[in-house]
């Protein structure tokens, strides 16, 4: 007979790399909230719930944005990231880590809700040498610097300072930036940020972001030629601003 120490249930978690767009200052956002409990309490993290014995990973991953946030998403606003089970990425438990990423389409007030201290949207940024950070204020985290799943957690240590993320969130956050940077000629899932529908000029400013160069690099023309397969124009803007309005555009791939 097996060891019962061996079948023993580990925790099922659902963490969610929850992404927005600043409009005000154009510029990409994650949510970050602040632990209130052990373990890794005062430590920043990506929010995180348990899956409860009623619902899919699907559907926990929803109720944490509408529990944490308010808003009640429709099912494309996410998508599974990967499955995260090292025996070590929790300290004194087996925890299983199932990483959603959910793409907001407005950038709504925070409130730290049950489980955090503090709560805050983080702004996204990159380098051209493919590092990836948050920073809000004074604060400033980083991804992780290891490229493979086997290096990170041979060098993993839990009892890390302040300026790391809990757990192995820094991992989880550079395999989500990874995803959706390789993914951006095919299946750009993150201008959902940009809402319903959008000018060219901003899907350029996302996709700017996650090459780490300013926004007038990608030529526009060149821009729309390559990737307008991916869109579907909708109308003009009506905002006012000098010259012809802006066509506006959504994802060809979301059907509504």
């Amino acid at each position: 007979m097996d060891n019962p120490a061996i079948l023993e249930q580990p925790y099922i978690t659902i963490t969610n790399i929850i992404w927005s767009f600043d409009r005000e200052t154009d510029q990409l956002q994650v949510l970050l909230v602040k632990r209130a409990s052990n373990p890794y309490a005062d430590y920043w993290a990506l929010p995180e719930t348990f899956m409860r014995a009623q619902e899919s990973a699907d559907e926990a991953a929803l109720r944490l944005v509408k529990e944490k946030i308010g808003l009640t998403l429709s099912n494309y606003h996410t998508e599974q990231l990967a499955t995260f089970t090292h025996n070590d990425r929790a300290p004194g438990e087996r925890a299983l880590s199932l990483a959603y990423m959910t793409f907001l389409p407005e950038m709504p007030p925070l409130k730290a809700g049950y489980g955090a201290l503090d709560a805050h949207w983080f702004t996204f940024s990159a380098t051209e040498a493919g590092q990836f950070s948050l920073t809000y204020r004074q604060l400033h985290f980083m991804t992780a610097t290891s490229h493979s799943q086997h290096s990170y957690y041979k060098n993993f240590k839990i009892a890390r300072g302040r300026d790391y993320l809990a757990f192995d969130h820094d991992w989880i956050l550079k395999v989500a930036c990874q995803r959706i940077k390789n993914k951006l000629n095919y299946q750009p899932n993150i201008l959902l940020v940009l809402g319903h529908d959008f000018t060219l000029k901003e899907a350029r400013t996302v996709y700017a972001a996650f090459f780490g160069i300013p926004v007038k690099a990608i030529d526009n023309s060149n821009f729309k030629k390559t990737h307008q397969h991916l869109f579907k124009e909708v109308g003009t803007t009506t905002r006012r601003q000098i010259g012809r309005p802006a066509k506006l555009y959504k994802l060809a791939q979301i059907e509504e």
